[in-house]
């Protein structure tokens, strides 16, 4: 199912486990800027509009585990459906170095067009996948930049991020523990949880087992790497999930 906001892969798939992409598109769409946030091709291709490699993996992780998947279909820079209605960082007016044009005086009757057009589209449509099942848990996939501008390079393969409800990424840690060729993240390169982002709205007030990966992108570039790391991660979070859940029942 595709709309303006979203795509939706494998709705009728079983599965409990929810594969969400925020940062799946860098697409503008024509009612913002007829098409242009007023920045190059180049920037466009960063990770500044979108996570590079990230809808590829969902998609491949959305069949292996058998579940659905929603993917954004707009760029970050147009809204950023991972951030609450009030974050400051809703609407980016200046990312890794780079002024936005088209963000720089925007108003508040341009930020609810575009909170009307896309944001709340994605989070109803993501809520609605959400509660198809009593027992679904939510998996957030994004990808990082090896370096930011200006800053040390970043060792890690992956990084798994968690807020408040650190069960499954916790559990998920301690199985990636056995993989001695991965440099995994723990919490990093960022703090894993902002009041109202997508994992807070749509797991952990609901208390739904939740988890978030981030890939580095220079990993994940072709449809090739993305099937073999979503074909390396599903059974690790499989375990995972068994054992989060395993270890909440033990007295």
């Amino acid at each position: 199912m595709t709309h303006p906001a979203y795509e939706i892969i494998g709705a009728n798939r079983p599965g409990r486990w929810l594969i969400t992409c925020d940062h799946a598109s860098n697409h503008i769409p024509n009612s913002v800027g007829l098409g242009s946030l007023g920045i190059s091709a180049a920037d466009m291709s960063r990770h500044i509009a979108y996570d590079p490699g990230a809808a590829g993996l969902a998609t491949a992780l959305s069949e292996q585990l058998n579940s659905p998947a929603i993917l954004s279909q707009f760029s970050r820079l147009v809204i950023d459906p991972n951030r609450g209605e009030d974050d400051p960082t809703l609407i980016m007016q200046l990312y890794d170095g780079t002024i936005i044009p088209a963000n720089r005086n925007i108003d508040p009757t341009e930020t609810q067009r575009r909170l009307n057009t896309f944001h709340r589209p994605y989070h109803a449509a993501l809520a609605q996948l959400a509660a198809r099942r009593s027992d679904t848990v939510i998996l957030a996939i994004h990808s990082f930049t090896p370096c930011l501008r200006g800053r040390a390079p970043r060792p890690w393969h992956l990084g798994i991020l968690y807020g408040t409800d650190a069960r499954l990424s916790c559990a998920l840690l301690d199985v990636l523990q056995n993989e001695p060729d991965l440099c995994t993240g723990d919490n990093e390169p960022y703090r894993g949880q902002l009041p109202n982002d997508a994992i807070d709205r749509h797991a952990i007030s609901a208390n739904r087992h939740n988890t978030l990966i981030e890939l580095r992108n220079d990993l994940i570039t072709t449809p090739t790497d993305q099937t073999l790391w979503a074909t390396r991660l599903a059974p690790l979070l499989t375990q995972a999930l068994h054992q989060a859940e395993h270890s909440q029942q033990e007295p």
